[in-house]
């Protein structure tokens, strides 16, 4: 592992930058963004006005994320990453204004997250290319792994404070308040972004997955969802010419269906989870913040342990055990009366999301060619975002025959299904 010595002049104010970057947008992740959909769910937001609000950007991203690597691929990384982060983050300001409307506040939510998913898509893939231009691959599992212990640093902490500044000034004045530091990080990650330096003499971009815990530009709501991995991180090269059907013929296709089943049974219970913890369980914005920072705390520790894991059993069996552990997620929310469970569920959550997240892209890049990876890799962007898309919105149209319990713990089952289903995958 490099030290801070070991690190060549030239490169220590890119990593610094990196690093205030991750950590300031984990205040972000951490408060509007982990908040958003608690809010919603406390304006009697429906099951299927949250699930658009997660679904959303998914929708996007599958619009979007081809014609923004095009647009990418013709622009200097750098700038074109600064301006889409300045587009995407001005929307966070706009947030804090939502609260002063009388009504409709829900529905003007659910379209400020569409219509800052379109620039959000653009700085996804952008970032990526800018991370490996600025960062030389013998340095980038050091720069990733002390960008991931700041964003969970930070996301632990902040979630607290959000919480607690949630549960001690009056409604709504302390959601707007979140909402303003949650707009602070994202103004202050992109001051970082505009500061970093492509050397002159960066090597081409090879794909890979860096296991980056987060991703600038994706709008995540609320904790149980998955990172796109690698996905994004091929787009920038010939989009254009990705989007070729053959590829799901065999194998590949199998483990793409694969992929596009275990994200909707992910995302099914998804939009549940704040309807359920503000009105069936009851819980505080304190406590629910308290829930959050578990989740992170369990994503740590489960990030510390991947490797020995993998060695172990492998990136396939490490992802279906991962979605195990998921699994119990809404299974432990729909046994749950109050906070007790809520805080196990978040711990056994947030440890397999580790594995899933650290794993599951890895074992896909284990499929594919490594002459042929952005084509390949097109569809695993495009299976996941699908399968979220339909998860986020399926899993309402359920619950509403359904009710709250009984769907969470059918969307349990759904989990084992799609675990087994990886494992057995050939």
């Amino acid at each position: 592992m490099p030290t801070h010595r070991r690190i060549p002049h030239e490169h220590r104010s890119n990593f610094r930058n990196l690093y205030w970057d991750i950590t300031w947008f984990g205040v972000s992740a951490a408060s509007a963004m982990a908040f958003l959909s608690v809010y919603a769910a406390r304006l009697s937001a429906t099951e299927l006005q949250i699930g658009l609000i997660s679904a959303g950007p998914a929708a996007v991203n599958v619009l979007f994320t081809l014609p923004s690597g095009w647009w990418i691929e013709r622009r200097p990384v750098g700038s074109a990453v600064f301006w889409t982060s300045l587009f995407h983050r001005v929307f966070y300001f706009l947030w804090i204004l939502v609260p002063l409307l009388a009504a409709h506040q829900v529905k003007v939510l659910i379209w400020l997250v569409l219509a800052m998913s379109v620039p959000g898509t653009a700085l996804a893939v952008g970032f990526n290319a800018l991370f490996a231009a600025a960062v030389p691959p013998e340095f980038r599992g050091h720069v990733v792994g002390v960008r991931n212990g700041l964003f969970a640093l930070a996301f632990i902490v902040v979630s607290l404070l959000a919480g607690r500044i949630l549960d001690t000034v009056a409604f709504p004045l302390s959601y707007q308040i979140v909402f303003a530091v949650g707009a602070v990080g994202a103004a202050m990650s992109s001051v970082h972004l505009y500061r970093i330096r492509i050397p002159s003499e960066a090597r081409p971009f090879v794909p890979r997955a860096s296991g980056d815990l987060a991703w600038p530009g994706m709008v995540r709501l609320v904790v149980d969802g998955l990172r796109p991995g690698a996905a994004q991180r091929v787009l920038v090269r010939k989009p254009a010419a990705l989007i070729r059907a053959e590829l799901l013929k065999g194998s590949y296709g199998a483990l793409m269906g694969a992929v596009f089943a275990l994200h909707v049974a992910l995302f099914l219970a998804v939009p549940l989870f704040p309807i359920h913890w503000v009105r069936n369980l009851g819980l505080s914005d304190g406590q629910i913040g308290l829930g959050t920072a578990t989740f992170y705390v369990s994503v740590l520790a489960g990030s510390a342990l991947l490797s020995r894991l993998v060695a172990r059993i492998g990136n396939q069996r490490l992802s279906a055990v991962g979605v195990l552990f998921m699994s119990t997620y809404p299974a432990l929310m729909g046994a749950s009366s109050g906070l007790e469970l809520f805080l196990g569920a978040s711990a056994l959550g947030g440890f397999g999301w580790s594995l899933v997240g650290g794993a599951l892209t890895n074992y896909v890049l284990e499929k594919v060619p490594s002459d042929d990876r952005p084509a390949h890799l097109a569809w695993y962007n495009m299976a996941m975002n699908a399968g979220l898309l339909c998860g986020s919105l399926l899993g309402p149209m359920i619950a509403l025959p359904m009710g709250m319990v009984p769907a969470l713990m059918v969307f349990a089952v759904c989990r084992l299904a799609s675990a087994a289903l990886i494992w057995r995958l050939r």
